[in-house]
Formats: structure tokens, C-alpha cells, sequence
């Protein structure tokens, strides 16, 4: 825990100072719209771009096992109610969705926990365990290069609002916003990064500071904890409305999952 206060601190007054020189643009013009691969350097690019050196692969294999795989009371895996990996072609592309038993959004992460526990018997797994995110990879994978498709559900529409506001509102001891760095300079640099336009594009995605795969909602966790807020629950209505948010302003652009960032 010292490693990340430390950073911290560091990062403290280069942020308040990146606000304080901002100029507040707003929202992304649809034409300026860029993808975070293409803020990284070309080595990470091609990391990314090859199916052989991008280690996310390694979780996409892992998840075609477990597709396969037979689990809990009803003995059943994926692959006997979905059949083959074809028929996830476009879903990932279309979460999070209006889920009719609860009456709320429903992230995709979510969805294969709900169908892990509803329709196998079986245990759901942590949302950032190995096997979880290997899956979710997995389903995602089938949808890459795909448009991103935010389902035109009138339900849904509260919980965008809730996610737009989120982004907006400053929070934290630094009292800055999603926005702030992503909508108002993500053409500026944060010590030595460069302020991405964070459109959630190849989550899950390989993270070469994790060393290992992560979901969306653990990013967006480190950003609230890089503005010391106290970040929301794992899989709570704040983030699955947060990725609706993020989903509809990524509209249109390609899914890359699973991408690789630095």
C-alpha cells in the first residue's frame, strides 16, 4: 500500500495543475473520437495487434476452456445452452443491458455471473478472479472489431444519466472529474502518460503495470483511488452506470478486446 500512497503524492499537484491551466472543451466531438491504443507507443501497438505477442490472449484461451466446461447442480456448461463461440459474435458490444429480472442494467460481467449461478447451479467467481475475467475476455473477444452498440432501451436511459453525472462530478480530496482529464485534456500528458479519452474500447484488457488482465470497473476503481475518493463497491450500480455512460459516448467505435495498455 505505500508504493500507491507514494504515487500519489506525486501525481497530487501535477493534476491540480493540469486543471488549472484547462481549458474546458466539454464533450469529444464525434470526429475527434480516438481509440487509448492510439495514445500508446508503437512497441504496445504491436503488442496488441498480434494474436501472438498479446498476452490478454493467454486469458481468451483460458476462457474457451471454460466455456466448455460442465459446472454446478445442472452439469451443464456454456457451450450446451449457447453452442459455439460464433453465436457470441456482437453481445459484448451491446452491455451493459436492460435486465428485466432485476429492473436495473446489468453489466456482461455481470450477466455471465447471473447465468453461472442461475442456470448452471454453480458458484459465481469473484469479479477480478482469473477465471471470471478469463471468461468475460473470452464472450468479449468474439465481438473485436465489431461497432460498439449501446442498446436503444428507454430503461436504460436513467441509469446513462446517472453515469454521465458521475463522470462529471468532481469528487475526491483533489476535486476532479472524470471529465476533467479525459473530455477537457486528453491531448495533455500526467506525469509522463498521456490522458486518454477513456473510451472503454478493450476491456478486458492486459494492463502491463498489472501485469495481468482487468476489468473496466477496476480501472475506473484506480482512478477514484488516484483522486483519493473512496471508490465504489465492485459491481455496483455507480460503475454498471458509469459503463453505460462510457459505452454510449464510445458509440460506433471498433471493440478491441482484449486490448493491451501501458
Amino acid at each position: 500500500m505505500r508504493r500507491p500512497a507514494a504515487r500519489l503524492l506525486v501525481l497530487a499537484p501535477l493534476a491540480l495543475a493540469l486543471l488549472a491551466g484547462a481549458a474546458q472543451a466539454g464533450d469529444i466531438a464525434p470526429h475527434e473520437r480516438r481509440s487509448g491504443s492510439t495514445f500508446m507507443a508503437p512497441e504496445t501497438q504491436a503488442m496488441q495487434a498480434d494474436d501472438t505477442g498479446n498476452p490478454g490472449m493467454l486469458w481468451v484461451l483460458q476462457g474457451a476452456g471454460l466455456w466448455e466446461q460442465k459446472a454446478g447442480a445442472s452439469g451443464r456448461s456454456c457451450a450446451d445452452c449457447h453452442g459455439s463461440a460464433a453465436s457470441l459474435r456482437g453481445v459484448a458490444a451491446r452491455y451493459p443491458a436492460f435486465d428485466a429480472a432485476s429492473g436495473k442494467p446489468i453489466d456482461l460481467s455481470g450477466r455471465i455471473r447471473q447465468c453461472r449461478s442461475e442456470r448452471q447451479g454453480a458458484t459465481p467467481w469473484p469479479r477480478e478472479s482469473d477465471e471470471q475475467l478469463a471468461l468475460t475476455t473470452f464472450v468479449a473477444h468474439q465481438s473485436r472489431g465489431l461497432p460498439i452498440t449501446p442498446p436503444a432501451e428507454p430503461r436504460l436511459d436513467p441509469y446513462r444519466e446517472t453515469g454521465r453525472q458521475l463522470f462529471t462530478s468532481r469528487m475526491g480530496q483533489l476535486d476532479l472529474s472524470c471529465a476533467n482529464c479525459h473530455d477537457d485534456n486528453w491531448n495533455q500528458r500526467l506525469a509522463g502518460s498521456a490522458v486518454t479519452q477513456a473510451h472503454p474500447t478493450g476491456y478486458p484488457l492486459y494492463r502491463l503495470e498489472w501485469q495481468g488482465i482487468g476489468s473496466l470497473q477496476r480501472r475506473l476503481r484506480n482512478c477514484m483511488i488516484g483522486v483519493r475518493a473512496e471508490p465504489f463497491a465492485a459491481g455496483s450500480e455507480e460503475f454498471i452506470a458509469l459503463e453505460l455512460y462510457l459505452m454510449q459516448r464510445a458509440a460506433g467505435m471498433s471493440m478491441e478486446t482484449p486490448g493491451v495498455r501501458p
